[in-house]
């Protein structure tokens, strides 16, 4: 039988569940060969706590705890206007997926995260690091398709990723 899960807009009270996801995630990627993707403590309280303001992070909650996190943006995203060694699959407007972190205590969260995105926006863009193959895998076993580089605000190289559906 399935864990009941919910989702939900993050509120400013669930910061302090919230930041714990991110160094599980920290260690949990060094140890899979991704140790540069989220560094210097990214992302940082500050930075969540603005994303929970703009309503664009969300938590996934079993029996009261929060076990996942993950922001979802509908609207264009200006680090996506330039793609390189390829090319978006559509213009149409899209949602995108960003900074997805889970306990590691419940398999499934990349699943759950993406089928909920969906139910918002059917058209989903996604960018990942080059070392963060566990990510890669979850985006190719979704359906996602590879669709070229893109550049984060701080000028790193991201594999950029979109599924219509």
């Amino acid at each position: 039988m399935k864990p009941k899960l919910t989702i939900r807009p993050a509120v400013k009270n669930d910061l302090p569940s919230i930041m714990p996801l991110f160094e599980v995630a920290r260690q949990f990627m060094a140890s899979t060969g991704n140790a540069n993707q989220w560094i210097a403590g990214y992302p940082q309280e500050e930075l969540m706590a603005e994303e929970i303001a703009k309503e664009h992070c969300f938590v996934i909650v079993h029996q009261d705890e929060i076990v996942a996190t993950f922001c979802l943006i509908i609207g264009k995203d200006p680090t996506y206007d330039i793609i390189e060694g390829g090319a978006w699959l559509n213009d149409l407007p899209y949602g995108t997926v960003h900074r997805l972190a889970s306990c590691g205590k419940m398999k499934g969260m990349g699943k759950v995260c993406f089928d909920w995105c969906f139910e918002q926006i059917p058209n989903i863009r996604v960018d990942t690091h080059q070392d963060n193959k566990v990510m890669q895998h979850i985006l190719q076993s979704y359906g996602f398709q590879y669709c070229g580089i893109i550049y984060t605000h701080n000028g790193t190289e991201r594999l950029a990723y979109q599924l219509m559906k």
